[in-house]
């Protein structure tokens, strides 16, 4: 039985980075707002669903010393080559992210692209085909925290990136894991999951198979929780 989460604020999952993160700021209009991409890429396992993940190193100063999916901030390059991004069904992604801020920048779709590909290429050295990428999810991070990003959430079918190996620096170590010993993990406390990545893994465990999850249908519905907030 996977545990209830409790409200925005509450949770231990909302405290999972609390020795990086600092006390809140007194001024939270003062923290820009970071676009980021995270990149769950999936496949099938003996016990049900795996998931490619990285354990974070204890001194980051951002998610220092959880589990999380390869992915990070969205860098100007990302602009540059999301031009030159191309999938077969760009309406898909236009009408994924249309309640999201990036819907307010100009192929703001293409250049989430372009980083979801170029981080995990840099943190994996698995090469990714834009086209097998599926909208799944926005994140904000909680108004008062010292970084806050606005994160879009994909998911891949992984069985074209067996390639996908430990080769950032952020994290101690990368590996696959089956969604359902991330999160007995978590309840027993032995693995450490902020709520976006603990909400998401229980989403997929819903899912007995990868081509189930990435058929189905996904409304994205912006998640932009306060703090403490009522988001539960």
């Amino acid at each position: 039985m996977i545990r209830d989460i409790s409200p925005e604020g509450s949770d231990r999952s909302d405290l999972a980075d609390s020795s990086s993160r600092g006390p809140d700021v007194p001024d939270p209009t003062a923290v820009p707002v970071r676009p980021a991409v995270s990149v769950l890429m999936i496949r099938d396992g003996s016990t049900g669903l795996e998931v490619f993940v990285q354990h974070r190193v204890s001194t980051m100063d951002f998610a220092a010393g959880v589990v999380v999916f390869p992915g990070g901030r969205v860098d100007p390059i990302d602009e540059q080559t999301g031009t030159s991004i191309e999938v077969p069904d760009p309406q898909t992604h236009q009408a994924a992210w249309k309640d999201s801020t990036i819907a307010e920048v100009t192929d703001g779709w293409r250049i989430l692209l372009a980083a979801a590909v170029r981080e995990v290429e840099e943190e994996t050295g698995a090469v990714l085909d834009p086209a097998g990428l599926k909208p799944w999810a926005n994140w904000v991070t909680p108004a008062g925290r010292p970084k806050r990003f606005d994160t879009y959430f994909y998911a891949l079918s992984a069985g074209d990136v067996e390639s996908a190996q430990h080769q950032t620096t952020e994290a101690h170590a990368s590996e696959w894991m089956s969604v359902s010993e991330i999160l007995t993990a978590e309840t027993e406390e032995r693995l450490k999951l902020m709520r976006p990545t603990l909400v998401l893994l229980r989403e997929l465990d819903t899912f007995d198979t990868v081509a189930e999850a990435v058929g189905s249908d996904r409304t994205i519905d912006p998640v932009r929780p306060e703090f403490p907030g009522k988001h539960g």
